[in-house]
């Protein structure tokens, strides 16, 4: 049998165009074998082989069954001779006889390209599965994309495909973001890309197509209470609380019950940004119950940043939620986060006022920063606390571990990715977020402002005081803060009277 092919494949290599095509189709087809077998067995995980696996070898073999038959029209036109003629040189007539289901040479040519049409076959679809794993999504443009791949890792959507949020269901989105892909292939090889990576990312599947699989509004019902610690910049790292009961429910038609109210099937909100870049408001509407629709107007622009350059965009998950996956954290939070949970020593004096100091220093590549964090918080403690810088230590490495972990996730200097490159629009810290369109200057054509109350999204039960339920407590007459206290107190009573 394999003196058969051998023979085989001697005679259709009839000069060199065949015996390139043969060698080329031949070894891209065992090579793909045995590359396959290693992925298969965890042998080979590197996405870069994957490339290679199911990009080179079957485009080798392509070009290999494309050689062939280049090779044999060659022949054809230096020696004058017929196909049949050249066909009885090559072969004997035993392989060229006619039967019922043809000569055998036929029947071999029509077996291996069975064989050729299967193989291109499962190498496409092994491409494709491959192409959407995250693996691949993360670190086959690695310079470029290791930042999402790094915020991804450790985001709660980590268990989510990158492509069922970037590509969604169907040949149209398949077909789209393939030729996304080869635009960004394109960029990457000449260095045309954006440094950061520009947001919003327009070509995201529409929210109800995927965030509303798992997260669909009517999920969203009731409170949900919050306790923020932050600590102060002092030496005892002192802790003040937020404590916020979230408004979450979507409520009713006609009902503004909640946060998720902008979401919800019946209602529907619009607006137009400046720049398309959802960031500042030109104008916002909101659907009625007659099925009209409300305008409200930022009334601070000039008129060159009024000018609408996309059409109105309804808004979704997203336009909250903008870093729900992709998640570059705020520096004092994330220090917080990890004081609470109890990785950086609340024991250390100044640690929070020093990590913040060293991780914010504008260093020149990820590598320096390192260094220079662990240097920061070293000589610190050697200056100012000798016994402490001896005495605590493992508390002190362990901080510059977190503080680097800290700095590793979130800055990446090759991306121009620092502080504050990416906004999050969850809550509204630096009067972004909810304060896009609830605040003072977006006005009706009647004269009604959005409401920028605070206790409509949530109630709140301390802001940033000693006790976590400050405004629980009795209220302290003839203090700075008693009509406050007095009216959060209140409110929070009304609403669950309600």
């Amino acid at each position: 049998m394999f003196d058969k092919y051998v023979r085989f494949i001697k005679n259709i290599s009839i000069n060199a165009y065949g015996k390139a095509g043969v060698i080329l189709t031949t070894s891209s087809f065992l090579v793909f074998l045995v590359f396959e077998l290693a992925r298969m067995t965890g042998i080979l995980t590197n996405a870069y082989i994957g490339l290679i696996t199911y990009l080179l070898f079957p485009l080798m073999f392509v070009i290999g069954l494309i050689l062939i038959p280049i090779g044999w029209y060659k022949r054809l036109k230096s020696t004058g001779k017929t196909t049949r003629q050249l066909l009885q040189q090559q072969f004997d007539d035993n392989e060229l006889k006619e039967s019922f289901f043809g000569s055998k040479l036929s029947l071999k040519i029509g077996l291996l390209t069975l064989v050729n049409i299967l193989f291109l076959l499962f190498a496409s679809t092994q491409m494709l599965s491959f192409m959407d794993e995250p693996y691949f999504c993360g670190t086959a443009c690695h310079s470029v994309m290791n930042p999402e791949w790094v915020t991804y890792q450790q985001s709660p959507h980590a268990r989510v495909k990158c492509v069922e949020c970037h590509v969604g269901e169907g040949t149209d989105a398949l077909i789209a973001s393939k030729l996304n892909g080869m635009w960004q292939m394109i960029s990457i090889t000449f260095n045309l890309y954006e440094r950061p990576i520009p947001t919003p990312v327009h070509q995201l599947r529409p929210a109800r197509e995927t965030c509303e699989k798992c997260h669909w509004p009517d999920k969203f019902y009731g409170d949900r209470l919050r306790k923020i610690v932050r600590y102060q910049h002092d030496e005892k790292n002192t802790p003040v609380y937020s404590t916020l009961l979230l408004k979450i429910d979507s409520g009713k038609k006609g009902e503004k019950a909640g946060i998720h109210w902008h979401v919800a099937a019946e209602n529907e909100v619009r607006y137009v940004s400046v720049n398309d870049k959802r960031e500042e408001m030109i104008w916002v509407e909101v659907r009625q119950a007659d099925q009209t629709y409300k305008r409200y107007f930022n009334n601070t622009l000039l008129e060159a940043e009024k000018i609408e350059t996309s059409d109105p965009r309804i808004l979704d998950c997203m336009d909250c939620h903008n870093r729900a996956t992709h998640i570059y954290q705020d520096p004092e939070k994330a220090i917080d986060e990890r004081i609470q949970a109890g990785f950086i020593s609340a024991g250390l004096p100044f640690i929070k006022r020093e990590g913040l100091r060293a991780i914010s220093i504008n260093y020149n590549d990820q590598n320096t920063g390192l260094i220079g964090i662990a240097t920061h918080i070293n000589n610190f403690y050697r200056r100012n606390s000798p016994l402490i810088s001896t005495s605590q230590m493992p508390e002190i490495d362990r901080a510059i571990y977190e503080l680097q972990q800290i700095y590793q996730r979130n800055i990446h200097p090759h991306m121009n990715i620092s502080w504050g490159s990416y906004a999050s629009f969850i809550g509204h810290d630096h009067n972004s977020g909810c304060f896009r369109c609830h605040n003072n200057h977006m006005i009706s054509n009647d004269g009604e402002y959005i409401t920028y109350d605070c206790t409509t999204c949530h109630s709140i039960l301390a802001m940033e005081e000693m006790q976590p339920l400050k405004y629980l407590e009795p209220v302290e007459e003839k203090t700075r803060g008693a009509e406050m206290h007095r009216y959060l107190q209140e409110e929070f009573k009304k609403y669950y009277r309600k």
